[in-house]
């Protein structure tokens, strides 16, 4: 994560942004009235698609256990039908 101030982020806002875009290195932007986050659009999907699938009871539950589930028990690629 890079810290910064609104002043330095104006000197060099193209070359941050573009750090952010190619690396999802989030940008801090310090203010006197708070902080303000700059992620790309790749993180901010991400962060979304999580909380979507958090928020689904169902869903949570059977990545927990599949998380859980060991390996071995674990159905290959090779033999599933599609």
């Amino acid at each position: 994560m890079v810290n910064t101030n609104a002043t330095k982020l104006r000197k060099n806002l193209f070359g941050m942004l573009g750090n952010t875009i190619k690396y999802n290195e989030t940008i801090n932007v310090n203010t006197k009235d708070g902080n303000v986050f700059i992620i790309s659009e790749e993180e901010y999907n991400g962060m979304i698609a999580t909380i979507e699938l958090s928020s689904n009871a169902t869903l949570r539950n059977k990545i927990i256990a599949g998380k859980e589930e060991k390996l071995d028990d674990c159905v290959s690629l090779e033999e599933v039908k599609w």
